[in-house]
């Protein structure tokens, strides 16, 4: 018998819900009687709707993020048309704060706000027992983390083999970056460190190879980073691939020693830089070491095999395109493997809204809460940024461009990129579904028309880039060259396959 059903609409099927794992695995005696429904943004809400009711629930439980809002808000409207006598609990960081006016909270029966992982048990015993609770809205807070059962045994074989496998040693973020959730909370809550790792070895011994940690600050305890780095470099293996975020000010010996050990395709530092220019740091409450965190990139880059992701946000409070553009020279200096180029968004609840008269911020009314403008940046600019964005990703980050992307930077990376990237729009009036092999055209044609590379030249590096990266086309410039062989021999886990192209690099 299925009484609860957990579910969410999760962006891509490789995608696992860890929160909904967390409440099926400390749901105690009614463990027996749920069962977690995890679909995607290509499924119809009327479809999904159709599945839920097919177990016939007594309560449905829905995980609401910003990318799926929209959805979740159709799904519980239908589900209220249908079956309004089943009760829907809703939670997650969308609907936990500035709820008032939500129409999805309108719509279901009960609302918790923060961590679930207490009191969602405790409001499914009483709504199954009686009576049910009179208030709609629970306000959870952060329960002792020793406490909670961990949820790693939830992933099933078929997530292990086909999944991202979310985990976390700690929760929470000292730290009071204005934009960013985790500024709300008062610290970071570790857990215990040897139960982690021991649900972590059984994780590996059930085949998990790709383990992505979603602690805010990896490295803030060092001594324990290092634990959990000796850890895998203890389990090595064709294919194990280990992501962390950590904070990039923060690396002293014994966590260098233990990163330089990583082979090739097995490591990832996701690096959140966010910003170089001092006044706006301060405005966002960020405290970061500029110093310290060119010093550590550059040892990474040079001493390691880590793969490394760095991001910088447009958008945020007094940033102008000049000291944005000086800010992204800088970070493409570092020559990380990708330099993620995002968008600032106003999420719920984060301390970002007091700057938004002082500093004429004005926000997209729907998710994602994309800026539109602001006192330093016009809608004009920050659109054309949108689209340098999308290009960059496609051509900066994918690692198919890898002997050319000098040439197209050359010695002003953000104006020649932004030269391409206005030229290209111009060209093409699309920032999504250009082939590759057209996609190498345009780059072509740009850095001969556009910025001044010589043809030759052009055409030597763009075909050495198409035959490594494993193109099988026949573009127009592709010069009449034989295939060069393949970069390397390193086995990478096939969920890593961008970060492997960046691995002859």
């Amino acid at each position: 018998m299925t009484s609860i059903l957990l579910t969410t609409i999760n962006a891509q099927y490789i995608h696992a819900s860890l929160g909904l794992r967390y409440l099926l695995a400390n749901l105690g005696e009614l463990r027996a009687q749920t069962r977690l429904l995890e679909f995607t943004l290509e499924h119809r809400p009327i479809d999904i709707v159709e599945q839920l009711l097919a177990h016939q629930p007594k309560i449905i439980a829905l995980g609401v993020y910003i990318w799926n809002i929209q959805a979740s808000t159709e799904v519980v409207t239908l589900l209220k048309q249908v079956r309004p006598d089943i009760m829907v609990v809703i939670g997650g960081p969308e609907v936990s704060y500035e709820w008032g006016e939500q129409a999805i909270v309108h719509q279901a029966d009960y609302l918790i706000t923060g961590p679930a992982d207490v009191e969602f048990p405790r409001l499914c015993a009483q709504l199954l027992s009686g009576p049910r609770p009179p208030q709609k809205v629970i306000a959870a807070s952060m329960p002792p983390l020793e406490t909670l059962t961990l949820p790693y045994r939830e992933y099933t074989d078929e997530d292990l083999k086909n999944r991202l496998i979310y985990v976390e040693a700690s929760r929470g973020c000292p730290f009071k970056c204005e934009f960013c959730l985790s500024s709300l909370d008062k610290t970071a809550w570790p857990f215990a460190l040897d139960a982690f790792l021991t649900e972590m070895d059984a994780l590996y011994r059930r085949g998990a190879r790709h383990f992505k940690f979603v602690d805010r600050t990896f490295n803030l305890n060092i001594k324990v980073s290092k634990r959990i780095l000796e850890f895998f470099l203890e389990r090595m293996v064709d294919g194990l691939f280990v992501h962390f975020e950590m904070i990039p000010d923060a690396l002293p010996d014994a966590l260098k020693e233990a990163i330089a050990r990583f082979p090739p395709g097995s490591l990832q530092f996701e690096i959140g830089i966010q910003s170089f220019d001092p006044q706006v740091q301060a405005l966002i409450s960020r405290k970061q070491n500029d110093a310290k965190t060119e010093e550590n990139m550059r040892w990474l880059r040079t001493h390691t095999h880590a793969h490394i992701h760095a991001d910088l946000i447009a958008g945020l409070p007094s940033e102008n395109i000049e000291s944005f553009a000086r800010g992204f020279d800088r970070l493409v200096d570092l020559n990380p493997h990708e330099v993620q180029v995002g968008i600032l968004k106003r999420l719920r609840g984060t301390p970002i809204i007091r700057h938004t008269e002082t500093f004429a911020m004005k926000y997209h009314p729907q998710p994602p809460y994309t800026v539109l403008s602001t006192g330093a940046m016009d809608f004009t600019t920050l659109q054309r940024i949108n689209r340098f964005a999308r290009y960059w990703d496609m051509i900066g980050n994918s690692g198919r461009f890898v002997h050319s992307r000098p040439l197209l930077l050359g010695d002003a990376p953000f104006a020649r990129f932004m030269q391409f990237a206005d030229w290209l729009f111009a060209t093409t009036g699309q920032t999504h579904r250009l082939a590759l092999d057209r996609l190498f055209e345009f780059v072509h044609d740009a850095m001969v028309t556009q910025l001044d590379v010589p043809l030759a030249l052009a055409t030597e590096t763009l075909s050495r880039d198409y035959h490594e990266c494993g193109a099988r086309g026949s573009p127009k410039f592709l010069a009449v060259t034989s295939r060069p062989a393949s970069a390397g021999n390193h086995k990478i886990n096939s969920s890593a396959k961008r970060q492997a192209r960046h691995i002859r690099n």
